[in-house]
C-alpha cells in the first residue's frame, strides 16, 4: 500500500460531534492529518467565535476550552466572524501532524457566541503500518481512553 490522501468533511451544530471511522481489525493502517479547515455555514453573514477539535477518543463534553497538554488532542481550529464587516473573519488552524494513529478520530465544535454551526474539510494522509507500529499505535489508543 502506497501513501495516499483521504478527505472528509461535514458540518457541526454547536456542541456538535462527528466521528471519522478508520480502525481495522489489525490496525494496520495508520493515518496522520495533513490539512484541517473550517468556513461558516452562512460566510458574511454569521457572528461567531468557536473552536473545533480534533480527538482520538469520543468526547463526553463538548466545550470551546483548547488544552495542547490533553494528549488525545490531534489538531484544534479557531474560527471567529462577525456579520459587521468592519471586523474582519480569522481562521486559525493547528495539527499535530507528526501524530500517527490507527483508531476512529472525533470532532467537536463549540461556538461561544451565538450557537452558529460550522463546516470542516479534513485530510489525511493513509499509509501501511508495520507490525510493530501497529501495536504501539494500539497501545497508545488504549492508554488514551484511561
Amino acid at each position: 500500500m502506497s501513501n495516499r490522501t483521504l478527505s472528509y468533511r461535514g458540518r457541526l451544530k454547536d456542541g456538535g460531534q462527528d466521528s471519522i471511522l478508520l480502525s481495522t481489525k489489525k490496525g494496520e493502517v495508520g493515518y496522520r492529518i495533513v490539512k484541517f479547515q473550517l468556513m461558516t455555514q452562512d460566510p458574511g453573514t454569521d457572528t461567531m467565535e468557536g473552536a473545533c477539535k480534533i480527538y482520538k477518543i469520543e468526547q463526553s463534553t463538548i466545550d470551546g476550552t483548547v488544552d495542547f497538554n490533553d494528549n488525545r488532542l490531534l489538531g484544534a481550529g479557531e474560527y471567529h466572524s462577525n456579520e459587521n464587516t468592519a471586523y474582519p473573519s480569522a481562521v486559525t488552524g493547528i495539527i499535530f501532524d507528526n501524530e500517527i494513529f490507527n483508531q476512529d478520530i472525533y470532532i467537536t465544535w463549540k461556538d461561544n457566541l451565538t450557537g452558529v454551526s460550522i463546516n470542516y474539510y479534513i485530510e489525511l494522509e493513509q499509509m501501511k503500518l508495520s507490525e510493530d507500529q501497529a501495536m504501539v499505535a494500539t497501545l497508545e489508543d488504549i492508554r488514551n481512553n484511561d
